[in-house]
Formats: C-alpha cells, structure tokens, sequence
C-alpha cells in the first residue's frame, strides 16, 4: 500500500510541476521516476514517451498510465493517471473563475511570457540528455536526421515520425545484420 501511495504522490508532484503540457513533464520525469525512484530505464521512458504521443489523450497522463501500470500493475495505472490529473483538475478549477478577471494584466502576461520561455529551455536541456542516448550510431543518427527534418518541414502528425522511425530502425538494422 505504501508504494502505492507513493506512486500516486510522486505522479502529483509531477503534475503540479508539468506546465505547458507534456513536453514539459520529461525532465521532471527523469529526475523522479529514471534517476531518483528507478522505476523505468531511460529507454523504456523513451518508449513510453513515443508510444504516450500516439495514442490518443494527454502525453502527460499516457505517460504515467504506462509507467505506474508497468511499475505496480493496473492498480498502479490507475492511481499514477490519477496523481498527475489531481493538480491540474483542482488548479484548473481554481483558476476558471478568476483569469478572465486577470489575464488583461500586462504582469500577468508578462508572467506568462516568461513561464514559456522557462518551459522551452527545459525542454531543450530534457532533449539534450536524450538525445545522448538515443543517438548511438550512424543509424539512429540518420533516422534522427530525418525526423528532424521532417518535422521542421512537414506538417504531420507524430504518429507518422514515430511508425516511420520505427520502420526505419527496423529495416536499417536488418540491413546491418545482413551486411556482417
């Protein structure tokens, strides 16, 4: 019970933590449930991640659906979606009735401006760290390539770079085992 009750506190300590959506929560994630708790590896993060901007929801909530389900079970599934839903339901709740009283405020603005500019570098740093480990060799530094490009390029959903990627890694590797 008491590893259950964990989960779910960690998974809200993430959600009150995780603005500006599901991009924002990786490093958080790395640092609670990679580095600190060693619930999952950085790859199966990085799995879990993919798999959570495929599926239909929140990256956010997918995410911890995957890992606490992995971690403790359906029971853990359930009670990590739950922690990281709980902040923003009750923060969102709070804030319905009073933003539009405020958000004309140049400081609020302002404060906003500047949350966004905070959540792109964490972001970045999140990105630099897994990029470390994903890109290990010509292959992946070519199918990085790719996606890249094609990301900045071409207006596609996720799940087109994700299936592509892991065709590519599919068929490169295969082509690698041939060629020994």
């Amino acid at each position: 019970m008491k590893e259950l009750w964990e989960l779910y506190i960690t998974y809200a300590k993430i959600g009150v933590m995780t603005f500006g959506g599901g991009m924002t929560m990786l490093p958080i994630l790395q640092r609670e449930v990679v580095d600190q708790k060693h619930w999952v590896t950085e790859e199966e993060l990085m799995d879990y991640y993919a798999i959570s901007q495929c599926t239909p929801g929140i990256i956010a909530v997918n995410t911890a659906t995957f890992i606490g389900q992995k971690h403790k079970g359906i029971l853990g599934g359930i009670l990590a979606t739950l922690g990281v839903v709980t902040p923003s339901l009750l923060i969102i709740t709070l804030l319905a009735g009073i933003i539009q009283e405020f958000s004309h405020l140049p400081a609020v603005k302002n404060a906003f401006a500047g949350i966004q500019v905070c959540i792109c570098v964490l972001i970045f740093n999140a990105v630099k760290k897994l990029l470390k480990k994903a890109v290990i060799d010509k292959r992946t530094a070519a199918i990085f390539a790719v996606v890249l490009l094609g990301g900045v390029f071409l207006d596609l959903s996720p799940v087109w770079f994700v299936i592509a990627a892991a065709l590519s890694g599919i068929a490169l590797k295969g082509l690698e085992v041939r060629g020994k």
